[in-house]
């Protein structure tokens, strides 16, 4: 009993001062404590007047980020930047009703009233800094206070009940310490080097009339105050490197061609014998899409490879289980009654994990400690065994779904809504790629089609899940090739897109790959741009549908591009 007793007492020690060294390391931050007493001040004020706000938070996000980028192996851009952009939210009501409720006539206060992004000052200058707070408060709070009362008339006569329209959530309290100057930096002259080194090889095709490199390092640091009492500081870094080629067909089509890289510091990029012989073949790739027969419309059997899967199911799936859509009028509602329905193979497993770091020793841009609204990042299992299970959440709730699960995200500046993290596609049945080709060949055949397609290399996509347009998807390929049935090699073809409806494709999902691969991407949506990351294996699809995709087109030039110089010069 007395060594239990002791146990106890050493634990709650250990808490008292992990506590203690939280609350010294946050007064020893002058952006947290400038921050914090001005919250204070303007919500006990604000306090006293007729509609008095229930609830106020400020985000800063201080974004420091060097850019490089060449073309041809001429340095074109070499810049550095430093800014903080200050985001407020303030609600007037209560976490019942307040004035971000969407009323049935559209109405809607969400990403104007009560969220405001404005650039806020980089040095800590206490006046400076208090005085940017009190004026977007100020507005933020009178914009708030307009929508409600309109909320408020519209609603006097309405007896239906609310689901709510902010979750209640239990207060943090997180710090990590700023990150070194030293972490802050990209080493420009190794870098620039490099960059100019990277679009060299693009001089050696005369068709090619783009070649690019391009390097961006940003380091983040990303402060939250709220009134119920939550303080978070965390830190974030991300490193993109991206190879761009485009050459021009004898058709005056602009056919491109990509490849990046990412890593969360620019020291965990691959070495870079490794990008010169993906470079060296993403020139011939060039050489080979130049001359490329045009693929037509066309209805059959495909193989989606891991980087076009993780694609497929963040544009068609991912968008639809992000749960701020079930409230709004103006949603198509896909999976909203779907909950413990089927909704995809039985063999197919769908999580979202933000505390996931890395998959195979790569870095994932999905993770994070604390989402854009203080609450801690949780991996959410959306679907077990094809059966739809979950959505994710932000604060904005929905019925069975009234607290978060960490996936309110945001672009800095930027009003918060559920937004995609990792998504991790699993399958409890794999086959390898071999078995994946033969299933595709023999359903070609059982349809009589010619051949099928493997869709290889995309560069995105984008979905519409408005009740208000067709629910379609579009998914954009670089490098698609068609497999013969009759075991000719696979050619390259180009002019394609994958387009379709959701429902109809997830039915027609027959197999999934051994090998799954990491695609990392930045997501666009209401909430502006986020890192994600998808993690799948490769996909047969008994019957996909693609387009005739449209092209850049111009006038083939006049005059041929200036002669290369001599191989023992240098360029």
């Amino acid at each position: 009993m007395r060594n239990n007793n002791l146990k106890a007492t050493n634990l709650l020690l250990i808490i008292f001062i992990s506590i203690s060294n939280i609350h010294l390391f946050y007064g020893q931050d002058p952006v947290m404590t400038i921050i914090s007493d001005e919250l204070n001040r303007e919500f006990t004020r604000l306090g006293e007047e007729n509609y008095p706000p229930y609830y106020l938070s400020y985000r800063v996000d201080e974004i420091s980020s060097t850019a490089i980028e060449s073309t041809f192996g001429s340095l074109t851009q070499s810049d550095d930047y430093k800014g903080r952009i200050l985001t407020t939210t303030l609600k007037v009501g209560s976490y019942e009703l307040d004035n971000t409720h969407e009323l049935k006539n559209g109405f809607n206060a969400n990403n104007t009233s009560h969220s405001f992004g404005t650039v806020f000052p980089v040095e800590n200058n206490e006046n400076a800094l208090k005085q940017a707070i009190w004026r977007v408060t100020d507005r933020a709070y009178k914009n708030a206070v307009s929508s409600y009362t309109i909320i408020e008339n519209e609603l006097k006569n309405d007896t239906s009940k609310y689901t709510g329209d902010f979750s209640k959530e239990p207060p943090v309290s997180y710090y990590e310490p700023p990150p070194d100057d030293s972490e802050n930096q990209l080493n420009k002259t190794e870098w620039e080097n490099k960059i100019k080194k990277f679009s060299r090889p693009f001089l050696e095709e005369q068709a090619i009339i783009v070649g690019k490199a391009l390097i961006t390092y940003v380091t983040e640091r990303k402060y939250f105050i709220s009134s119920e009492g939550s303080k978070v500081a965390q830190n974030k870094t991300y490193t993109r490197l991206q190879i761009f080629g485009k050459i021009k067909a004898d058709d005056g089509s602009l056919l491109p061609l990509y490849k990046s890289y990412y890593a969360f510091r620019p020291s965990d990029l691959p070495e870079d014998e490794k990008i010169m012989e993906d470079i060296k073949q993403m020139v011939n790739k060039l050489r080979k899409l130049k001359n490329a027969s045009i693929a037509q419309p066309y209805t059959g059997p495909a193989i989606l490879s891991p980087e076009a899967a993780g694609v497929f199911f963040h544009e068609i799936f991912g968008h639809r289980v992000e749960g701020h859509r079930l409230k709004s009028e103006t949603d198509s509602h896909t999976f909203k009654n779907k909950v413990g329905e089927k909704v995809l193979p039985e063999y197919i497993n769908i999580v979202f994990d933000p505390t996931m770091v890395s998959f195979n020793g790569q870095d994932l841009f999905g993770k994070y400690v604390y989402d854009d609204e203080g609450v801690k990042a949780s991996k959410v299992e959306v679907v077990s065994k094809g059966i739809l299970s979950n959505f994710l959440m932000s604060r904005t709730p929905f019925k069975n779904n009234m607290n978060s699960n960490g996936h309110g995200r945001a672009q800095a500046g930027m009003h918060p809504v559920s937004r995609q993290s990792n998504l991790i596609v699993e399958t409890s049945n794999p086959i390898s790629d071999k078995e994946l080709r033969k299933l595709l060949i023999k359903e070609c055949k059982k349809q009589k089609k010619e051949y099928g397609y493997l869709f290889k290399e995309v560069i995105g996509g984008f979905t519409l899940t408005n009740v208000y347009t067709p629910n379609v998807f579009n998914i954009i390929p670089t490098e698609v090739y068609r497999i013969y049935i009759d075991g000719r090699a696979d050619e390259l073809v180009r002019g394609v897109e994958l387009i379709g409806t959701p429902l109809l494709m997830f039915s027609e999902i027959i197999a999934a790959g051994d090998s799954p691969q990491v695609f990392t991407g930045f997501c666009g949506a209401e909430s502006g741009n986020i890192p994600v990351t998808a993690i799948s294996p490769s996909l047969f699809v008994k019957k996909i549908e693609t387009q005739r995709k449209h092209e850049d087109q111009g006038a083939l030039p006049i005059l041929p591009r200036p002669e290369l110089p001599k191989k023992n010069s240098r360029y």
